[in-house]
């Protein structure tokens, strides 16, 4: 692979958003606009003060986890779209267990939510897994379907099993309070940065941002990444070296359950303290347009995430202060991707057909 293709594999994201950015200036003008008073307004919504980039990292968190969790199950070949049912089932599970841990101390309850965060979301991925790994049935389909029985029975069971007495809100009680992660304003006070109480920024980042080193070195560091790495570029080929497909198939899913599954970390241990039914507002899906911003990579995803966690944020100002509507920033983001695959795409046949170019050349220079 020739330098340039490698530089221009690395910059296409970058290349994308500014794409997308003229695209979505196309459209503000439409709307009657100016493009660089809505970016302007757009970026002092996201960084205009401590509080707004205490949003920000807010709204990346949990995009961060189900990024996570595409990326990795990709790098094993495999396209894992149930997030979004895996985070419900990992958030109801610390749910359960917040509910029964009264009377433990923090140290224990919180890394016990923690677990049973990442244990009910690995649970969720094992079934595809599985089949997959055993029957060859395709993940897209199972995960796919897996997503609407895991919304359906948490519903119910919030519903109907363990909802809070005396509210109308579909929601279960308060978990422990020695599960609750905290809030980081009264740290970065004591430290000189004005983060209001109220923000909603907590611990959960900080989980985030080990998940993202723990990715990164299980692909790199460890002989189950390799495993991984080898069966997610030729799984016949690994096989033939010996490598067990089935299990790394299985376990990449596990994996990459968990990490969706750690969403709850965020959302229950930090930010609301209970279940609250159809909560998610499709983070599992958008966990996918993060993976593929991010080329697939630990760092990649988080890059993405806060990405997408600065668009959320500075949206809500364009909403309130320009006749632009806050889904231009769907417009934005779907753009991106958009484009993102299609660089992909391209530089791939061009890869492909340089190496099959250099292959029909060397019996030639051979031959000479």
């Amino acid at each position: 692979m020739s330098r340039f293709v490698r530089i221009a594999g690395a910059l296409s994201p970058v290349a994308a958003v500014a794409v997308s950015f003229l695209v979505g200036g196309l459209v503000v003008m439409a709307i009657g606009e100016s493009p660089l008073r809505v970016y302007a307004i757009l970026v002092r919504g996201a960084f205009g003060s401590v509080d707004a980039l205490g949003y920000v990292l807010f709204n990346a968190c949990p995009l961060i986890f189900t990024g996570l969790a595409v990326a990795f199950a990709f790098r094993a070949g495999l396209f894992n779209i149930g997030g979004e049912g895996q985070l419900y089932v990992g958030a109801f599970a610390c749910t359960w267990v917040g509910l029964r841990v009264g009377g433990l101390p923090p140290a224990l309850v919180i890394p016990l939510l923690v677990l049973a965060s990442a244990a009910g979301g690995a649970l969720w991925a094992a079934g595809p897994g599985y089949l997959k790994a055993r029957f060859g049935v395709h993940e897209v389909i199972n995960t796919i379907m897996m997503n609407f029985i895991a919304v359906g029975l948490t519903s119910y069971l919030v519903i109907n099993v363990f909802k809070e007495p005396g509210q109308m809100t579909p929601q279960t009680a308060e978990i422990a309070a020695s599960g609750h992660l905290p809030r980081l304003a009264g740290a970065l006070q004591a430290v000189g940065i004005p983060l209001s109480d109220a923000n909603p920024l907590n611990a959960s980042i900080l989980i985030a941002l080990a998940a993202v080193w723990a990715a990164w070195y299980i692909l790199r560091r460890t002989t189950l990444g390799y495993e991984i790495r080898a069966v997610g570029l030729n799984a016949k080929a690994a096989e033939c070296a010996g490598i067990n497909v089935k299990r790394t198939i299985v376990l990449s899913m596990l994996i990459s359950g968990a990490f969706a599954g750690l969403v709850a970390t965020n959302e229950v241990m930090g930010f609301r303290h209970r279940y609250l039914d159809n909560f998610s507002a499709q983070v599992g899906f958008m966990g996918i347009a993060v993976a593929l911003l991010g080329k697939n990579t630990p760092l990649g995803v988080l890059l993405a995430a806060l990405l997408f966690g600065i668009l959320n944020t500075g949206a809500l100002e364009v909403d309130v202060f320009t006749d632009v509507p806050r889904e231009l920033i769907l417009v934005l983001q779907a753009v991106t991707i958009i484009l993102v695959v299609v660089a992909n795409e391209v530089l791939a046949r061009r890869i492909r057909a340089r190496e099959a170019g250099g292959a029909a050349e060397r019996p030639v220079e051979e031959a000479a």
